[in-house]
């Protein structure tokens, strides 16, 4: 065999034949229809023959692609349930507007996509007329994932509804005076319409893959059933190019989740040009959504396409379709009908006899506009195939044109992603087009009108009686009117006040232990949701698989290899922990999910995600940022922290610099405790403010993100004294001072502040008693728990003095009247202690750990940055000597006694 493709001898030898005669009569059949009939026909067979077999459940491999025809023949199309007429003109306004709102917002500069919506229209409309549920029925109905660049024509149904007005609508894309629209969808910014994020590109389908997945983990944990919540997420055909659009295909067809349809408008464009030039984006993503198991339903064709199929009588033309490339199909909608003629009809004699038979407008009409996308009926036929559809997701790939009704300068030009406006001229097309009674007359001072049939009109309440039919306006995001969940009891915490006497434990047991005591809590303990990427057991976490299961919706179908053992492997259909494998961008789609079901179905839980700290924010900080836009609320555990904790780990594991990435979000919370009575404070007050009872003024929706450490290290008890826990939330407090650390200082003794956060403050502990019995100098060591807390604090005081208030930011007020100089140093690069530098009245200096980690033992690793012990005292002693304090001679006489 030459044929690199065909199957070699090697691999026939493993497939045992008991009638190799039989085989080789089929072989010869097959031979013979190629031979007589041609390798087309032989090849119609062949699918047939495997159609019918896949159809007979006969186990053979897929097909992994099929014609490029609609899934769904126009004479198996049902029925639609409505008005035709009346939805085709509440489409129509809807275009007019949303193309409206852009072109008149262009003239502020504020741009705006007009050809997406075009492109989609009925896509959207089809579902919000008949398929999208509203949450007015159980508080949950449908979760929609909006592509983005499609939000002015929700805006403009919105504005058809009631919901919006010309004033908003003049306001998108102008937010800061207030009443303005978001670009895009944004819940924080307008929390009462959207609810989740989809631009950045490719975060909407890994969200909505996982949105799914939970409604079914809250199902099968009797939280609340969501069995009748569907998951709709729009996508672009480019948006499938982003790595994480695709990540989790195999998770939902592994699981079963046919409550969940992508739908893919596949207009063949990206921002840029073609999105398949020189192939095909539909079969390409047809294969690959097929390969993974998904259902997947085809809309590519309109109607007046039927009497060109039936004309095809030897499979010319659909031979014809799958063979020209994308490229050449956004050529043909804007070139003649000769042209489509000469290159479309006559590459093949079939074809040039049927073209004798089509008019040039119905050569026209095929190929400029008669798209499955662009059809009610094969829309509507689509979606409800996939609801109906068991036991899988479904992938519906609907072809459009991109600009389609926005003339001919729009539809498919390769820039049409960056024009922002149209001419009057084209907007009075449009209008004949779309049959709209807008007059000239309304075109004042050459501005285009807004319009609108009437809040009585018969669109409207069309339009209001199907959405009240489906359960209340769409998209919605509610905020519901949730009970504080119960405190935990206190003595939870307060256990770990007391410290950990001789016994060394690491800041991750710490908290795995807090965490152990908080699900066991009789009635919240079922709200928290842990998350564990593949980790659980270098986070100590795996006593928790007996007690609480991992959830799976197959339940557990083996004996696990480790049942004899106390620590065993459980899944259980109604298991508590999330083990989502080596998938940081699955957890953080887990978390998103969870954060903010007390929104999507209105159940507070409680989510924590545990991971390295080094592969946390720095792989997921695009997903944090979609957390805090969806107003997310849980706990993210950095573990592992720090750059010279973890060792032997080397230079990607190292994590020097998470605290920086998360000080950019303004919803995260972000603190590197130091001790275990730190890490239970935080965790209080967390839940407090997120899930209990907030301060008046305090958003509850934040997150929090802790560092935590695997070194074991004796727990200190908590100082006694006000405001320690005070200082523990707000980000600073004083551990201790020379004189409580039981050192005896000499008279009139040069001072220093030293400032110390999570394992640093052992170095800064360890500093202290040196300074004192070798250099005759007195330290006080802190414990800042959050810088980023303290600059947050001392950011909004400058604020405040900007509006005529005073206020003394938070880390002024706790180190005034501290002598001497400050010293800050923690296991991160310097930049995260320099956040509070501008605030802090003293002298202030620091140390970090700057630069790529290494291999090393913890101790090397930390002479090699310079922020162990030694290095604290000599960078003390420089700092006393600047200031005449100590003599100069000290500093180099202390590194050459330590090595440095």
């Amino acid at each position: 065999m030459t044929d690199s493709h065909a199957i070699q001898p090697s691999a026939l030898d493993q497939l045992p034949d008991r009638d190799p005669e039989e085989t080789a009569e089929w072989q010869a059949s097959l031979d013979a229809v190629t031979k007589a009939a041609g390798p087309h026909r032989a090849a119609y067979l062949m699918r047939r023959t495997l159609e019918r077999a896949e159809g007979n459940g006969i186990a053979l491999p897929k097909l992994l692609e099929t014609d490029y025809v609609n899934t769904i023949p126009t004479a198996a199309e049902p029925g639609i349930p409505g008005d035709e007429a009346m939805e085709r003109r509440i489409t129509a306004w809807n275009r007019w507007n949303a193309a409206a709102m852009v072109t008149r917002g262009s003239k502020y500069g504020v741009g705006g996509h007009i050809a997406t919506f075009a492109s989609a229209a009925w896509l959207y409309e089809t579902g919000f007329n008949h398929f999208f549920k509203g949450k007015e029925a159980d508080g949950s109905g449908d979760q929609l994932y909006i592509q983005g660049h499609a939000s002015p024509g929700i805006y403009a149904r919105a504005f058809l509804d009631g919901r919006l007005n010309e004033a908003h609508l003049d306001n998108f894309r102008r937010e800061a005076a207030g009443n303005g629209l978001p670009s895009y969808p944004h819940p924080r910014r307008l929390p009462w319409l959207w609810e989740f994020p989809t631009v950045s590109m490719g975060l909407g389908p890994l969200s909505a893959i996982y949105q799914a997945r939970f409604n079914r983990y809250l199902t099968s944990r009797g939280i609340k059933d969501v069995s009748d919540s569907h998951v709709w997420a729009f996508l672009g055909d480019g948006e499938m190019d982003e790595p994480e659009s695709t990540a989790a295909l195999a998770l939902a067809s592994r699981e079963g989740l046919d409550n969940l349809t992508f739908v893919i408008n596949c207009n063949l464009q990206r921002l840029d040009g073609p999105v398949r030039a020189n192939f095909k984006i539909v079969q390409e993503l047809e294969a690959q959504f097929r390969g993974a198991g998904w259902n997947v339903i085809k809309s590519l064709w309109g109607s007046a396409w039927d009497e060109l199929f039936q004309l095809d009588t030897t499979g010319a033309l659909v031979r014809r379709l799958r063979e020209v490339p994308d490229a050449q199909v956004q050529t043909y909608q804007t070139r003649d009908a000769a042209y489509i003629r000469q290159d479309f009809f006559g590459a093949d004699p079939a074809l040039v006899e049927m073209a004798k038979l089509l008019s040039d407008d119905k050569i026209l009409e095929c190929f400029h506009l008669s798209r499955g996308g662009h059809e009610a009926r094969k829309v509507y036929a689509a979606y409800k195939a996939a609801v109906e559809f068991k036991g899988a997701p479904t992938v519906i790939l609907a072809q459009t044109v991109k600009g389609f009704t926005l003339g001919e300068g729009f539809a498919s030009k390769n820039a049409n992603h960056q024009m922002k406006k149209l001419t009057v001229d084209e907007f009075k097309a449009m209008r004949d087009l779309l049959e709209l009674p807008i007059k000239d007359s309304d075109f004042v001072d050459g501005v285009v009108p807004y319009g609108h049939p009437g809040a009585d009109s018969a669109e409207v309440r069309y339009l209001q009686e199907r959405r009240a039919a489906l359960g209340g306006p769409a998209p919605a995001r509610r905020t519901h009117a949730l009970a504080p969940l119960p405190a935990a009891a206190d003595k939870t915490f307060a256990a770990f006040d007391k410290g950990s006497g001789s016994q060394n434990v690491a800041t991750t047991m710490a908290f795995v232990r807090l965490v152990k005591d908080l699900v066991r809590d009789k009635q919240t303990g079922r709200r928290w949701v842990p998350i564990v990427p593949d980790e659980a057991r270098t986070f100590g976490m795996e006593s928790l698989f007996p007690s609480l299961g991992i959830y799976s919706p197959k339940g557990q179908t083996y004996e696990p290899v480790d049942r004899d053992q106390l620590m065993y492997y459980k899944e259980a259909k109604d298991g508590q922990i999330l083990n989502e494998g080596i998938t940081e961008a699955g957890s953080m789609a887990d978390f998103i999910a969870a954060s903010t079901a007390y929104s999507t179905h209105g159940e507070a839980m409680i989510p924590f995600y545990i991971f390295y700290s080094m592969f946390g924010w720095q792989r997921t900080a695009d997903q944090m940022w979609q957390l805090g836009d969806q107003l997310g609320r849980g706990f993210l555990v950095g573990a592992t922290a720090g750059r010279t904790t973890l060792t032997g780990e080397g230079l990607q594991h190292a994590d020097g610099h998470s605290p920086v990435i998360a000080a950019t979000n303004p919803a995260a919370m972000t603190y590197d405790p130091a001790f275990a009575y730190e890490v239970a404070a935080i965790v209080k007050d967390g839940l407090r403010r997120m899930y209990g009872e907030a301060a008046p003024g305090e958003d509850p929706n934040v997150f929090y993100y802790l560092t935590v450490y695997n070194e074991p290290l004796p727990q200190p008890a908590k100082p006694a004294g006000l405001g320690v826990d005070e200082g523990i939330v707000k980000g600073l407090y004083r551990f201790n001072t020379a004189e409580s650390a039981g050192l005896s200082p000499v008279a009139n003794a040069p001072r220093i502040q030293l400032l110390g956060s999570g394992t640093a403050i052992h170095w800064a502990l360890q500093a202290q008693k040196l300074l004192s019995e070798e250099w005759g100098v007195s330290a006080d060591v802190w414990s800042a728990t959050s810088w980023s807390e303290l600059r947050r604090d001392a950011l909004d005081a400058d604020a405040a003095l900007l509006r005529g208030e005073e206020r003394v930011p938070y880390v002024r007020q706790a180190l005034q009247g501290a002598e001497g100089p400050v010293l800050a140093v923690s296991d991160y690069m310097r930049q995260v202690p320099d956040q509070i530098a501008q605030w802090v009245e003293q002298d202030y200096s620091s140390l970090g750990a700057d630069g790529f980690g290494l291999s090393d033992t913890r101790e090397a690793a930390r002479r090699h940055f310079g922020v162990d012990a030694q290095s604290i005292v000599v960078a003390a002693l420089a700092q006393l000597a600047r200031r005449g304090e100590v003599k100069a001679t000290a500093v180099k006489e202390a590194r050459e006694r330590y090595g440095l």
